[in-house]
């Protein structure tokens, strides 16, 4: 017996508008009963989702086989179903099935359905055979195939052949600070997709908010999705689609290797784990593939993300607070006393000081509430505030708030896991009464009894420590963490040294701030000195590029240094660490203090000892543009 004998064109349905296996088994049912293969369409309803709860029939590289022998069945027959961008039938390999192949078979002794699904089988596993199937336009065409199949005359058309997919990507791109890695990667990934003619959407959610908004049409419309974050996003809306999770680095360094995965069909199906408005559990910790580590950066740096503006606002117009009293005042006639306060002396600074000092406040508890949310949602919120908010009364300061952050998301989730059991007419009430009174109550014995303590007597000794560190040191150390900074360029090294410096800043260190600062200014300023003087190493391109890094080093932006770091690694870090770690060195070294977190060139004039700070700057990137030309002569002999 052919195929075609048990396929009747009234049973077959192109390019299909179903949303997911529940709809495509309810599709085939249907039409195996306009074959009229039927006795009884329920029951062979009945005994297909049966057949499904054995085992999934979704098999690997989009193809899906419903089948049972049932008593609902009259004789054997077929049913297809075409669905071109494909849906989640849980599959074995986790792929879209694009090609459904329903099978009716009565309930007799006879195996014919198991020699029809062999045959069937075999024939797809043909990669231009399936194809041809699924881009098939007219019934007609369809049994066509099949029959030129069986009989050994199958020839592919040319049309299928040489056929190139229209691909249609979206993407989503975000880093912490949401100023440069998450414009460089959305600029990459368009770059790279236009090459290649793909269709591509990014929506990039930076400092400013999300822009270039993902539409539920296109989300649904989309042959793959790519999240590069180093933060959590909203993702509930991709459920059911293709999602490729990676590293906003990755978008800028990784582009076409994220294309080739949107493209290829392999993506696994990405689910999401939100159970209600009230109360989710972070989609991206559910994903496989991320570490413990990795989660854990991308909750810090959610919380880290909605500090920095409290951070860079507060900071800077304490900053501005210091200058007007510096212009106002002769620091050398203030007696001991007013030098204490200086910065609050004349009226206009010190409401400049408190204004900033009261932005400075909030810092800590939105530190920790933003990490408990990452982790437990908006559960987590009100008690990771409060977290925060304890560990600015009780000494334990930044560290004190970032571990109160961890503590209060475990707790929520703990708190969810132990109540998810209670009766319905209580779930309610759980977001709103029992997540906040236990967690609230729990971090507050926690901050109190277990984190203050230790991590308050930690502070106290290590700003006993550095004040009583003599010079030499002091320089290793500035060498050090401004080293950091250039190392990933804004990744997690160049963050741990970044947020350590803003921890110090709160304490009133400005030290560590000055040659964090200057550290993240050299490697985008060191490319731009070795394009301009060492021009014959660059490309034409490479050489536009680096004067616009003049730009993005004066403004703090280190990220503009990772289009050369990217093309070049072993060359081009060494050489910016090289120089950071000058800069580092010679702000320590020449006492330089800046009481801003952020703003390169233009919180300079706060800056104590601005000229010798800009020597250092200066010293850093000649360094570390001299450095970068020799290795690239070296590399070319």
């Amino acid at each position: 017996m052919k195929i075609t004998d048990l396929l009747k064109k009234e049973c077959i349905e192109l390019d299909a508008k179903i949303r997911n296996k529940s709809e495509a088994i309810e599709k085939l049912v249907e039409l195996i009963d306009k074959g009229g293969f039927l006795k009884d369409k329920e029951q062979y309803k009945k005994d297909i989702l049966a057949r499904e709860k054995i085992g999934t029939t979704g098999l690997a590289d989009g193809i899906a086989t419903p089948h049972a022998k049932s008593s609902g069945v009259k004789s054997a027959g077929l049913a297809v179903m075409t669905i071109p961008k494909g849906i989640d039938f849980d599959s074995m390999d986790e792929k879209p099935a694009r090609l459904f192949f329903a099978i009716a078979a009565p309930n007799n002794d006879d195996d014919e359905h198991m020699i029809i699904l062999t045959k069937l089988v075999k024939m797809i596993m043909d990669e231009e055979f399936k194809e041809s199937l699924i881009q098939s336009t007219t019934k007609e065409e369809f049994l066509k195939y099949i029959d030129d199949k069986e009989n050994g005359n199958f020839q592919v058309a040319d049309s299928i052949k040489n056929a190139e997919k229209n691909y249609f990507i979206l993407a989503v791109t975000a880093c912490p600070t949401g100023i440069a890695h998450t414009y460089m990667a959305a600029e990459s990934l368009e770059q790279h997709a236009k090459k290649r003619n793909i269709k591509i959407k990014v929506e990039t959610d930076g400092s400013g908010g999300a822009q270039n908004v993902l539409t539920a049409e296109e989300i649904e419309n989309a042959d793959g999705i790519i999240i590069a974050a180093d933060k959590n996003v909203e993702t509930k809306r991709f459920d059911g689609k293709q999602v490729i999770f990676a590293k906003v680095a990755d978008g800028i360094n990784k582009p076409d290797e994220l294309l080739d995965k949107a493209i290829s069909g392999d993506a696994p199906i990405f689910h999401s784990q939100e159970k209600d408005s009230d109360e989710k559990i972070s989609d991206v910790e559910k994903i496989s593939h991320e570490s413990l580590g990795r989660r854990a950066y991308k909750h810090l740096m959610n919380g880290v993300s909605h500090m920095l503006p409290l951070v860079v606002g507060g900071g800077i117009l304490i900053a501005i607070a210091f200058l007007i009293d510096g212009m106002a005042i002769d620091i050398n006639s203030l007696t001991t006393e007013q030098r204490g306060n200086f910065g609050s002396i004349t009226p206009v600074a010190k409401f400049f000081k408190d204004t900033g000092g009261l932005a400075f406040n909030f810092m800590l508890p939105i530190l920790s509430g933003y990490i408990a949310m990452s982790m437990s949602d908006r559960p987590g919120l009100a008690v990771g505030l409060v977290g925060g908010a304890l560990s600015n009364e009780n000494g334990s300061g930044f560290l004190g708030a970032l571990i109160a952050g961890f503590a209060a998301g475990f707790l929520v989730n703990q708190i969810k896991s132990a109540t998810e059991n209670l009766p319905k007419t209580l779930a309610g009430v759980r977001p709103i009464l029992i997540y906040p009174v236990f967690g609230i109550l729990l971090i507050a014995v926690i901050c109190t009894l277990i984190i203050g303590p230790p991590i308050s007597e930690l502070n106290h000794w290590l700003i006993d420590i550095l004040s009583e560190t003599d010079s030499s040191a002091k320089v290793m150390m500035g060498a050090l963490i401004a080293g950091m900074m250039a190392i990933d360029m804004g990744g997690p090294i160049n963050k741990a040294a970044y947020v350590t410096s803003v921890g110090f800043l709160t304490h009133g260190n400005y030290f560590f701030i000055a040659a964090s600062m200057a550290g993240g200014m050299v490697p985008p300023l060191a490319i731009a000195f070795a394009t301009i003087f060492f021009k014959s190493k660059f490309s034409k391109e490479e050489r536009k590029s680096g004067l616009a890094n003049i730009i993005l080093g004066l403004s703090f932006i280190t990220e503009g240094a990772i289009p050369f770091a990217a093309a070049d690694p072993l060359r081009v870090i060494p050489s910016c660490v090289i120089g950071s770690a000058l800069a580092g060195a010679l702000v320590m070294m020449f006492g330089c203090t800046l009481p801003a977190p952020h703003g390169g060139i233009f919180v300079v004039p706060t800056i104590g000892n601005p000229m010798m700070y800009l020597v250092s700057i200066f010293a850093g990137a000649t360094l570390g543009a001299i450095s970068l030309g020799f290795l690239k002569n070296h590399s070319q002999k």
